[in-house]
């Protein structure tokens, strides 16, 4: 079991917010309570942490008690870092366990153990996917008297406003009962798991390779599609800020290397807003449709038994495909990962995710080398090497067999709620312009001053030794130190100004392989790299730079000398 909380994410309070009782909501995974929480308080979520503790939650402040909702229990081995998190959380006010009635005494099997002793009330979600009015009131009945706790049954889509105050009021009771435990049988034989036929989408869902396709499909049709769109419009939007660029060009040369030089952010501007925007946008609905459908649980766990043995699971892997779009907004989405994988997510995200900057520069590179067969052979590689880096990366726990899943393989597919699929997006491009924007524009004006002291061309003098370990002439170590600031930088390095041939002698399909890969994977860009010291500590993102460095190195040196004997 893992017990450390180490990958859960440390939030910042709300500045000057009254402090007002706290109602902890606990559930497995999709049982619905973020719909009923944002139900309850009217409000959205902010991002912050329970007091007294590192538990990543999403905070709702009603005008009368703020509701925290925590990550969704969603392995086995989860349930021992709950454990450990809620013992840690003295302040507690109550806690709102929140269970699928269709799934009653499972679910409470599960979670009873977690909260033994804490005062709290039950809510059970998915009312509609019981049989009758009659045996939802008898389950009500029935369980407030096995557990001593006040009881409500609700579709947390659609409930009434009685049920909503009524809710709140119990919240906000000064002598709460308890939860303890309890004998279920009596429950598990009365209203027993609820199964329904399994479609025939739900049965091709079921096989790894079709959960595979499912995944990768629409992600590669939004990156593509994006790109285009980016493409097409770029031309255009560089035209209306030409003016602007030539104007800054004509002022001191340091301002105009903050702006209009290679790093300048006016010269990026065409950037973050066309290819960053919209694949950020596409792949939020694309998410926020899997997520509210239920799609994104089949798909976890069709695909779940393959990726295990690296340490990931199927929704980690959803947050990987992500960061082909965009590095940033993938790590901050790694948030509904459990805490126990998000590291090795993020580290998956860092590693292997070839963002919309980086993979269009390496097939620049590839198709300007006369080898735009390359592309297909860098991302065989680039997965490959994923693989082996998460196979020895990652906790042992997390590729025990043992790890198992608590989602129900027979959970049916449902229409999606637009009214949550709306507030994910909207939160995901929340996120990106108050953590992303800002630190990309930090980062135009840092790698725009150190381009102008000359900093960057000593870096790249002082490493064009060690090329030659690679192989590789010493002037690809301008494209190595250009691709660790911004992935595009390894074609700023390697091609020449009108980006139709090499400008460094690579000679060989081994040494272009070689160049682009360590290039592109020996650090994580300077942005991602922020983004992963704001949401998992700066300590840990100072052990993933160190651990990628070493890994992406070895790698390179394997795919050099390698690739000598064969090409």
């Amino acid at each position: 079991m893992i017990t450390s909380l180490d990958h859960l994410i440390p939030f910042r309070p709300a500045a000057n917010r009254t402090e007002q009782p706290i109602v902890l909501a606990l559930g497995l995974e999709s049982v619905g309570k973020t719909q009923l929480l944002s139900r309850l308080s009217g409000r959205h979520a902010t991002p912050e942490n329970f007091r007294g503790s590192t538990l990543a939650c999403e905070s709702y402040a009603g005008n009368e008690s703020t509701w925290a909702d925590t990550p969704g229990i969603y392995l086995d081995s989860e349930t021992e870092t709950t454990r450990t998190t809620l013992n840690a959380l003295t302040t507690t006010d109550q806690v709102m366990l929140v269970v699928r009635a269709d799934r009653a005494a499972a679910d409470l099997e599960t979670l009873l153990p977690l909260v033994e002793g804490k005062p709290g009330f039950l809510v059970f979600t998915f009312a509609d996917r019981l049989e009758s009015d009659r045996e939802s009131q008898e389950m009500k009945r029935d369980v407030a008297e096995t557990l001593g706790v006040p009881v409500f049954l609700i579709d947390a889509r659609d409930f009434g406003d009685e049920t909503a105050t009524e809710m709140r009021k119990t919240a906000l009771r000064t002598s709460p009962a308890s939860f303890h435990s309890a004998d279920l049988t009596g429950i598990a034989s009365r209203y027993p798991a609820r199964t329904t036929a399994a479609t025939l989408v739900e049965k091709l869902i079921r096989h790894p390779l079709a959960a595979l396709v499912l995944l990768l499909l629409p992600a590669g049709i939004a990156v593509t599609q994006a790109n285009r769109f980016a493409d097409w419009l770029f031309d255009p939007v560089a035209s209306l800020i030409a003016p602007l660029q030539s104007w800054v060009e004509k002022g001191p040369d340091f301002i105009a290397a903050l702006f209009a030089g290679d790093y300048g952010l006016v010269s990026m501007f065409p950037f973050l807003l066309l290819y960053a925007v919209p694949t950020i946008l596409v792949f939020s609905v694309i998410l926020a449709f899997y997520k509210s459908t239920g799609l994104i649980d089949r798909i976890s766990v069709a695909l779940h038994p393959w990726l295990r043995p690296f340490g990931v699971g199927g929704r980690d892997l959803v947050r990987v495909v992500m960061g082909f779009g965009c590095n940033v907004p993938a790590i901050v989405a790694s948030r509904a990962c459990t805490s126990c994988s998000r590291g090795a997510c993020v580290s998956a995200i860092s590693f292997g995710s070839a963002c919309s900057y980086q993979l269009p520069a390496t097939l620049a590179v590839f198709a300007a080398a006369g080898l735009a067969g390359l592309g297909m052979v860098y991302i065989a590689v680039l997965a490959l090497t994923t693989l082996i880096y998460l196979r020895f990366t990652t906790p042992k726990a997390l590729r025990l067999a043992t790890n198992a899943l608590l989602l129900p393989e027979s959970d049916p597919l449902h229409a999606p709620s637009w009214r949550s699929m709306m507030r994910e997006v909207l939160g995901n491009l929340h996120q990106f312009v108050i953590m992303a924007l800002p630190v990309f524009i930090g980062i135009c004006f840092a790698a725009a001053t150190l381009a102008y002291l000359g900093v960057l061309d000593w870096f790249a003098k002082a490493l064009s030794p060690v090329m030659a370990l690679f192989g590789l002439p010493g002037e690809a170590a301008t494209a190595v130190v250009l691709g660790s600031i911004r992935k595009d930088g390894l074609a700023i390095g390697l091609l020449d100004s009108d980006r139709g041939a090499l400008k460094v002698g690579l000679e060989t399909p081994a040494q272009v392989l070689t160049a682009v890969y360590l290039a592109g994977v020996l650090l994580p860009c300077l942005v991602t790299l922020y983004t992963i010291g704001r949401e998992m500590r700066w300590a840990f993102a100072a052990k993933l730079c160190l651990r990628q460095m070493a890994w992406a190195a070895g790698f390179s040196l394997v795919i050099a000398w390698v690739g000598a004997v064969f090409f």
